[in-house]
Order: C-alpha cells, then sequence, then structure tokens
C-alpha cells in the first residue's frame, strides 16, 4: 500500500504569559488553530515574564530552551502566541532556524485556506495585504523568498509578483473598489430580505460551536427542500466563511429569515473583522441573536466573552439575544431542556431543534398582536402581504370579503387597522 496522504509539517507553539489568567486557553487554541493549518503540534513552551523582550519576543534562555526542543522533535515551523513586530520575526528566524509565525499569520492562512466565495476571497486578501504592508523588509520585494512559502491560497501568480510597498498599497486600494461592488450587491439582497418584515434571526458564536449544524437542524425539521438547502458542515476550525441565509417555515404559519455567520476566536486580527464586516451585516441586521456554545468544552465561558467581544468590535449591540448551549449530547446533562431565555439542547436532536424553534418563536414573535380583519375581496396584494408577513392563523371567504385572524408585526399594524372586523 502506497500513502499518498501529505505528510503534516511538525510544528513546536510557544507564547510568553504576562500574567493573564486565560493563558492556558490561549494556548489550547492556539493548538487547535494550527492542527486546523494542517500541521502536527509536537511541542510547546511558554515563558512567565512581566514584558514581552522588544527584539526577540522571548528572552535568550527560552530562545535556546526552544531551538533545543524543537530540533530534538524535528520541528520545522515555530508558531508563537501573539502577533509580533516584523523585527521580532526575523530575529526569530534567524535565532532559531526554523520558520516563524504568528498567531495572526496562522489564523489568515486558514482563512485563506478555506474562502471559497469572491467575496471571502477578497476579504481574506485584503487582511493579508494589510498585514504583510508593515513587514517588508527594504533590502527585500519578494514576500515569500523573504516568508519562506507564504499563504496556502493565492491568487494566479501572486505568489511570483514583486510586493513593494507601493504594489501592496495599488492591490489593496484595488480589492476594497472590488469588494464595495460585491458588498453594494450584498446590500442589495439584504435591503430586499429587509422589505419582506420577516424577523430576521442570526446564528453567532465561537467558530466550531454547531452553527452550521443547527442551521441544518432547523431547515431538516422546518423545510420541504431541507436537502437542497444544507450548509456545509465539518468538524474543524472556521469550516466556512460565507455567510447562508435560509428562510424557516414555522408551524402555525410562522416564518423568520436565519442567517449562519462566520465563527469567531480569541484574539482574532483587527484587519480580518474589517474586513469581514459587509459579511457580518446579517448579525447587526437582525431581531435575534442566537449564540451557539459548545457546552462539552471546558473553556465555554472564554467561549461566550470571546463571541461578546467580538460582536461589540463590529458594532452589534442591544440586539435580544438567546445562549443556545449545544453539544449536550457530549454532557452528562438532561437535555433537551430551557434555562430561562436559554437551552440546553444538541443540534442532531430533532427534539431539542423543536424546542429551539419554540423558543425562538417565543422570543421574535412576542409584539405581534392578533387582528380580526375584512379584506375586500379585491384587496388580493393586501392578502398576498398578509401571507408573506404575517402569521395567517384562519381565512375564510364570505360575501362581505375575506375575514383573517392573523397575528401581525408592529410595524405593520397600522397598516391593517383600517380592515378591522
Amino acid at each position: 500500500m502506497i500513502d499518498n496522504q501529505p505528510k503534516k509539517t511538525k510544528a513546536y507553539i510557544a507564547g510568553v504569559n504576562l500574567n493573564d489568567p486565560n493563558f492556558d486557553y490561549y494556548m489550547t487554541e492556539l493548538a487547535n488553530l494550527t492542527e486546523a493549518n494542517n500541521m502536527e503540534v509536537v511541542g510547546q513552551s511558554f515563558q512567565n515574564a512581566e514584558s514581552i523582550v522588544a527584539g526577540t519576543y522571548f528572552g535568550v534562555g527560552k530562545i535556546n530552551e526552544i531551538k533545543t526542543m524543537a530540533k530534538g522533535l524535528k520541528a520545522k515551523v515555530l508558531v508563537l502566541n501573539d502577533e509580533l513586530t516584523p523585527v521580532q520575526i526575523r530575529n526569530l528566524e534567524k535565532l532559531t532556524k526554523m520558520r516563524v509565525i504568528d498567531r495572526t499569520e496562522l489564523i489568515l492562512e486558514i482563512f485563506a485556506s478555506r474562502a471559497r466565495t469572491k467575496q471571502a476571497k477578497l476579504q481574506v486578501q485584503l487582511a493579508r495585504l494589510q498585514y504583510e504592508l508593515p513587514r517588508l523588509h527594504p533590502s527585500e520585494n519578494n514576500l515569500d523568498q523573504q516568508r519562506g512559502g507564504g499563504f496556502a491560497n493565492r491568487g494566479a501568480g501572486e505568489s511570483k509578483l514583486e510586493l513593494n510597498r507601493r504594489t501592496i498599497g495599488k492591490q489593496i486600494s484595488a480589492i476594497k473598489k472590488e469588494l464595495k461592488a460585491v458588498a453594494s450587491q450584498e446590500e442589495i439582497k439584504s435591503a430586499r430580505r429587509n422589505q419582506s418584515r420577516l424577523p430576521k434571526v442570526a446564528l453567532v458564536g465561537y467558530t466550531n460551536a454547531g452553527k452550521s449544524t443547527t442551521m441544518n437542524g432547523l431547515l431538516r425539521e422546518f423545510s420541504k427542500e431541507a436537502a437542497d438547502k444544507q450548509v456545509f458542515v465539518k468538524n474543524m476550525l472556521f469550516a466556512t466563511l460565507d455567510t447562508s441565509v435560509r428562510r424557516i417555515d414555522l408551524k402555525d404559519n410562522f416564518s423568520f429569515i436565519l442567517s449562519d455567520t462566520v465563527g469567531f476566536i480569541s484574539k482574532l486580527p483587527h484587519n480580518l473583522v474589517e474586513s469581514f464586516k459587509a459579511t457580518l451585516q446579517e448579525t447587526r441586521d437582525a431581531d435575534l441573536l442566537i449564540n451557539v456554545v459548545d457546552a462539552s468544552d471546558p473553556n465555554m465561558v472564554q467561549m461566550i466573552r470571546t463571541t461578546q467581544n467580538v460582536l461589540d468590535e463590529i458594532g452589534v449591540k442591544g440586539i435580544p439575544m438567546i445562549t443556545a448551549y449545544n453539544k449536550a449530547d457530549k454532557t452528562d446533562r438532561n437535555y433537551p431542556q430551557i434555562e430561562g431565555d436559554d437551552i440546553l439542547y444538541s443540534a442532531i436532536d430533532p427534539k431539542s431543534i423543536k424546542l429551539l424553534a419554540d423558543l425562538i418563536t417565543k422570543r421574535v414573535f412576542a409584539n405581534y398582536e392578533k387582528f380580526d380583519l375584512i379584506l375586500p375581496l379585491s384587496a388580493g396584494k393586501e392578502l398576498a402581504y398578509l401571507h408573506d408577513r404575517a402569521q395567517v392563523l384562519r381565512e375564510d371567504y364570505q360575501d362581505d370579503g375575506v375575514h383573517i385572524e392573523a397575528n401581525i408585526a408592529p410595524a405593520d399594524q397600522a397598516k391593517f387597522k383600517q380592515y378591522l372586523a
């Protein structure tokens, strides 16, 4: 048997702990990110310190220790827990004789390999160029020679370009212009969804918590075309970078628009957050957020905090939220169950999905008001409007018109008061 599987690059991870109580969590996260980038973590080190060493990140003694340990484990790459300066990276590469990747570059590489749509590819490329711009060395123009291989998902011919500051600046401007055009198209789609007046629910949360699985579960239970509308799911960090939007039709004629957004992670590079703001528009427009949390993960509390920090950074405030504790099947707790305004559930369990749908209905449609209406038989547009944007409970054609009982959204109530029975 010939093994055609490419061997994973062996990586050694390390970081400096500046008395941070979350340091162990960040290092665990770094290991997961490294594995997600198709590398094998063979060892790790850390240094407790009051401050970062300006020129080399670590002290000399720790650098020598890392070099010896990594060499013994045949590690080729040193992955570090923070964003480093260009000087720190160059000095560490000289001292350790290894390729050095900081946390920001690692995340950018993962995003580059995951991008599928034109918008996601442009967003990642923009963030990458903004990261590389201050890291150009005056004596070097070719980034691939400088950084030893670079990113996994470059554009055609890009790996051979002489990327100096001027050409990068031009590329950044061109990508921003192209992204603006793509974003305007997405805004038109979003505006159409907003016009529908259907409530908008957005799944947010830490990467790999089960957002896409939750969306697929709701589609299976409440969509006749579930197989065609399923979103990509894989047990890995940042399985998808693209926002998926689906209509969910619940029982009793309740419907809402559900969006599945890119996952979050601690220390998400600022340039990446800025680049993906257009993609996260669905989150800012939502009537309800569902923060999907992995209930089986010991770092659950930090993950909730991470999500909130990213939401704050992209300007999402004041939107009602359900915290949905997923993967209860991997814990010893009874599920599904409602806990206050939150839920403990499993996205692969039909009973859990139905209970989640009930909770969404309760939160999203709380301000809807029941109306008894008599519409003229000629009011076909108004009747169609109600079917599209309200919850029609009863419809009866009589001589004096169409007798309707419907739950109507606050924004539409004034429109139909003239037809009150």
